[in-house]
């Protein structure tokens, strides 16, 4: 499908980790400012294609990329690029909540500070600001200097997503974020996530179907690293185009 100005454009992208195909010919459009959701069963590629979008994949030995990925026109796999800006710009959020032995406080201000931001009311600031956007102010700010690792797992993963926010980017990733969490704590990072598509560009990969369909603007189906299906998430699912889909959605295989 059409989307008008995306944000990204990825074009006949196909990755390799070692001889195995692991994503083939992927064409994709993700639109600014709203939630798209990718699904499918373990080890269709979903993640892989996620970790394209930062570079991520560049750490792991023997990966081969073929393609493009543009990010507002640009080819961020353009020799001339600078990898650390992509990653500011794409911030990240992983499966499980990877809160630094550290307090809550400079969880937060840690990117900030890896740039040279010491100042404290400049750091104070941003520490409010992004807890706030993460849903997670009022429950942590009369212990900010506390442990971060005293949390619990779903205050960890929104204070994940104050960290990845802190730095402004543009585009947020979410690999699973809420797999390890209870049906409470997934509410409220569901929530905060609809409140975040109205500064950030959000792409979470799910194997929660129910919460692609509760979150998401746009949904992708993913089979064998191949994008089977795109579209309008309510279109997807109550009105899917292809047969494959309508067999993972109904719970034919999965």
């Amino acid at each position: 499908m059409n989307i008008s100005s995306p944000i990204v454009t990825i074009v006949n992208l196909s990755l390799y980790y070692g001889k195995t195909k692991a994503l083939t010919k992927i064409n994709l459009d993700i639109a600014e400012k709203k939630i798209t959701s990718f699904i499918g069963p373990s080890g269709c590629g979903k993640s892989t294609l996620i970790r394209c979008l930062n570079r991520m994949n560049d750490l792991i030995e023997g990966v081969t990329i073929e393609g493009n990925i543009m990010i507002d026109g640009r080819d961020i796999y353009d020799p001339s690029i600078d990898v650390t800006e992509i990653r500011r710009k794409v911030g990240m959020v992983f499966q499980k909540p990877n809160p630094f032995p550290k307090s809550i406080y400079e969880n937060v201000v840690y990117g900030p500070r890896v740039l040279g931001i010491n100042r404290k009311t400049t750091l104070d600031e941003l520490c409010e600001k992004s807890l706030r956007r993460a849903a997670l102010w009022d429950e942590v700010k009369e212990r900010l200097h506390k442990n971060a690792l005293d949390l619990s797992g779903g205050q960890q993963q929104r204070l994940c997503i104050a960290r990845a926010i802190v730095m402004e980017p543009e585009i947020v990733l979410l690999d699973e974020p809420c797999s390890s969490l209870d049906p409470i704590a997934t509410a409220k990072i569901e929530d905060m996530l609809v409140e975040l598509k109205k500064d950030y560009t959000v792409i979470i990969v799910t194997h929660n179907m129910q919460q692609a369909a509760r979150t998401s603007d746009y949904t992708g189906f993913f089979m064998l690293g191949e994008l089977v299906e795109f579209n309008i998430t309510t279109e997807l699912f109550t009105n899917p185009r292809v047969q494959q889909t309508e067999d993972y959605i109904t719970g034919r295989f999965g």
